[in-house]
């Protein structure tokens, strides 16, 4: 379980990005963790993985304080940055080195996830696509079974078959005693795999909620004229009509358009 209360950081000499910002998300949860570019996603991540050290307030992740970096801590935590650079060597040697620092590290999820990515041991990373070591780090990643998985921005650099493959992979790999975090702007990416949708402005959350009580509360559908859509709590102009979002009021559940909320949370403080 992730528990931050209170938390204030900032970065030197900057206005505090968060203050007095709390968060819970419960294991078993796969979670988008969304927002504008500055909204604070990739800091925050940091904090979670002990990256970076809070000025006030408390994290905890599955009962440890991030920040004191112990190695039980780490042992249980996978995190793939959005920027990252890999050593000249072999998949295989990489592995071997990163095998003794997971205890939980499977061999064999590894190869299956390997194979649908169409990698081999004898690759040498530096000699892979940048779409292709970030495929080899997400492998690992899970590989690791940790309780804490987080990634930033996962699909940069993937091409259209291989983001299917990741949330084909993704979702049969984890556990309901993990928690998958994963920021990204690339929303269309994640909505079928994701659970629970916390989203992030200027430092603060302005949303979180899982899909089945968005579902529950909002109506997504697209209507034909203005009229309704303008009637609606939000709505966009598409080639297609307008695709609007309105009360649910008991009505019939609806698919949830993640991008659409994304955009009405974030627009309708105006």
């Amino acid at each position: 379980m992730i528990d931050i209360q209170n938390i204030t950081f900032s970065y030197k000499k900057k206005t505090p990005l968060f203050e007095k910002f709390s968060l819970s998300i419960a294991n078993g949860s796969i979670v988008g963790l969304l927002g504008k570019n500055g909204a604070g996603k990739t800091t925050l991540l940091k904090l979670i993985a002990g990256l970076l050290p809070t000025q006030s307030g408390t994290i905890q992740v599955n009962g440890f304080m991030p920040a004191d970096r112990k190695p039980t801590f780490l042992a249980d935590i996978s995190f793939i940055p959005e920027e990252f650079s890999l050593p000249q060597l072999s998949i295989s040697a990489y592995v071997a080195a990163l095998r003794p620092l997971y205890p939980n590290f499977d061999n064999e999820k590894l190869n299956n996830i390997l194979t649908e990515f169409e990698l081999q041991h004898s690759d040498k990373l530096h000699k892979l696509s940048h779409g292709q070591r970030k495929k080899f780090l997400i492998a690992s990643a899970l590989s690791c079974n940790s309780k804490m998985l987080i990634l930033d921005e996962p699909t940069n650099g993937l091409d259209i078959p291989s983001k299917s493959l990741f949330r084909k992979v993704l979702v049969s790999s984890v556990t309901n005693e993990q928690i998958v975090l994963i920021s990204t702007h690339q929303v269309k990416d994640i909505d079928s795999i994701i659970d629970t949708v916390v989203v992030l402005d200027k430092g603060k959350t302005i949303f979180a909620d899982t899909f089945e009580n968005i579902s529950r509360d909002y109506r997504f559908e697209t209507v034909n004229d203005f009229q309704t859509a303008e009637n609606a709590l939000y709505f966009e102009k598409r080639f297609n009509g307008y695709p609007c979002i309105s009360s649910a009021n008991n009505d019939k559940e609806t698919n949830v358009d993640i991008e659409l909320l994304f955009n009405y949370l974030t627009t309708k403080k105006s």
